[in-house]
C-alpha cells in the first residue's frame, strides 16, 4: 500500500496543529471572557482577514469577479455558519470552561464518528478496509494521552454540562462542514468562508438582539483581558484552521480529514509542555506513538 500525502493531508494536519495552538492560547487567557463574548471576538477577527483576503483577490488575481451563489448554495452557506461558527465554537468554549482541555480533548474523539456517520447518511461516503484499524489506533491514543487527567475531580454537575456542550458543538461542527463541502466544489473558497463567518456573526447579532444583551455584551469585553493573546489565538484558531480545514475537506475524504483533524487533542498536550511548560508522562508519549500510527495507516488505507 503507497503512502498518500497530498496538500489535503497536509492541509487537515496543519488545521490540527493551528487549532491546538489557539486552544492553548485561549487558555493561558485566563479565561476571563465568557465563551459567547470569545467567539465574537474571534469571528470578528475571522471575518476581517477573510474580506481582506477576498479584496486582494479581487484586485490582483485575472478574471476574478464577484461569484454567483444560487439560492440553495446561499442557504446552505448561511445554515452551515450559523450551526458551525455562531453555535458550535460558541459551545466549544464552553465545554471547554467547563472540562479543562484533557477531557474536551476525550469528548473531541467523537468527531470523526459523527463526520463517517454524517458522511455516510448524506454523501455516501465510508472509510475503506485498513482506514477502521487506524481509526481506532488514533482514538485510543487520544484516551491514552487524556485519561490520567480524566480522573481528577470534577463537579458533577460541571461535567454533564460540559459534557452536553462540548459533544453537541463537536456533533455541530461536523455537520456545518459536510453541509457546505458541495458549495465550495461549486464557487470560490474565500467568498464561501467569509459567507459563512458573516452568517455566523449575524446569528450572533441576531440572539444578543432578541434577548437584549447588547449591554451585558460590552460589559464583559470591558475589563482587563490579554487581547494581544486574544487575537493571536483568534487569528489560529478563527482563521488559519478554518481555512486549513474547510481545504481539507474541499480536497479529500472527509472521513479521512476527519481523522487527521482528530490529532488537535495530541498536538494541545505538545503546545501545553511548550507554552504553558506543563509535564508530559511516558503514557502521553504512547498516547501520541499511538496516534501517529493510526494516522500512517489511515494513509495506507
Amino acid at each position: 500500500m503507497a503512502i498518500s500525502f497530498g496538500f489535503g493531508e497536509f492541509c487537515a494536519t496543519a488545521c490540527s496543529i493551528a487549532w491546538a495552538l489557539s486552544v492553548v492560547l485561549f487558555r493561558r487567557s485566563g479565561e476571563s471572557m465568557p465563551a459567547f463574548e470569545l467567539n465574537f471576538v474571534k469571528n470578528i477577527i475571522a471575518a476581517l482577514l477573510l474580506l481582506a483576503t477576498v479584496v486582494v483577490i479581487e484586485l490582483f488575481q485575472d478574471g476574478a469577479g464577484l461569484p454567483s451563489f444560487s439560492r440553495w448554495d446561499m442557504f446552505l452557506t448561511f445554515v452551515s455558519g450559523l450551526i458551525g461558527l455562531a453555535i458550535a465554537d460558541t459551545w466549544y468554549f464552553k465545554g471547554l470552561q467547563y472540562l479543562g482541555a484533557a477531557r474536551m480533548g476525550i469528548v473531541a474523539t467523537i468527531y470523526s464518528p459523527s463526520v463517517i456517520s454524517l458522511s455516510a447518511l448524506f454523501l455516501g461516503e465510508s472509510l475503506q478496509g485498513w482506514q477502521y484499524l487506524g481509526f481506532v489506533l488514533v482514538l485510543l491514543g487520544l484516551l491514552m494521552v487524556a485519561w490520567r487527567q480524566n480522573k481528577q475531580d470534577i463537579d458533577p454537575a460541571d461535567l454533564r454540562k460540559g459534557l452536553f456542550f462540548g459533544g453537541t458543538a463537536v456533533i455541530l461542527t461536523a455537520a456545518g462542514v459536510l453541509m457546505v463541502t458541495g458549495v465550495m466544489d461549486r464557487q470560490p473558497f474565500f467568498w464561501t468562508a467569509l459567507l459563512r463567518m458573516l452568517a455566523g456573526l449575524a446569528g450572533m447579532c441576531i440572539f444578543m438582539s432578541v434577548r437584549k444583551e447588547w449591554p451585558l455584551f460590552r460589559q464583559n469585553l470591558k475589563g482587563n483581558h490579554p487581547w494581544k493573546t486574544i487575537v493571536l489565538a483568534s487569528f489560529l484558531g478563527g482563521y488559519l484552521s478554518m481555512a486549513l480545514w474547510l481545504t481539507g475537506y474541499k480536497l479529500i475524504n472527509p472521513a479521512v480529514a476527519s481523522i487527521l483533524n482528530e490529532t488537535s487533542s495530541v498536538f494541545i498536550v505538545f503546545f501545553a509542555w511548550l507554552v504553558l511548560k506543563e509535564h508530559i508522562s511516558r503514557q502521553k508519549i504512547l498516547g501520541l506513538l499511538l496516534t501517529l500510527s493510526g494516522v500512517m495507516v489511515v494513509l495506507m488505507g
